[in-house]
């Protein structure tokens, strides 16, 4: 479990600059592709505010999240802040959330067109992964 939440530190970046979507105007003209790099270089220069909860949401609180489940597998952090560690993994969800809620509203205007693609696969994969392995530690630490 312990190489396998490891992986992710490797995993997550790579569903960053991952499609998360192909989205366009209007049905006859190419999609253009956004992953959460580029959905955020486009945040910072036109809302601050919810760039930071994005980043907060999409790179940081996963990497913490990642990190100090490691330091509490390798034993180099006490198994009292599973709890704390653990609830980054579901702001970590949050972000899916808000992903897939974009994507249905985007979807019901109907003035363009818009698919999910297989970074948001990933990116999920990434998240619940890391929740599965966090409630398997909190399981070990209780047993």
């Amino acid at each position: 479990m312990r190489w396998l939440n490891l992986a992710l530190f490797l995993i997550y970046p790579l569903s960053w600059f991952a499609p998360l979507m192909r989205a366009g105007l209007l049905p006859f003209f190419g999609l253009s592709e956004i992953s959460v790099i580029s959905g955020l270089q486009s945040l910072w220069s036109s809302d601050i505010f919810l760039a930071l909860l994005v980043t907060l949401f999409a790179l940081v609180a996963p990497m913490l999240k990642t990190g100090g489940l490691a330091l509490i597998q390798f034993g180099w952090l006490d198994r009292r802040a599973l709890g704390p560690v653990n609830l980054l993994g579901k702001l970590a969800m949050a972000d899916i959330f808000l992903i897939a809620v974009y994507i249905t509203l985007a979807k019901g205007i109907g003035a363009g067109r818009i698919e999910s693609a297989w970074g948001l696969y990933l990116f999920s994969a990434c998240i619940l992964t890391s929740i599965a392995l966090g409630m398997i530690e909190s399981r070990r630490a209780t047993a």
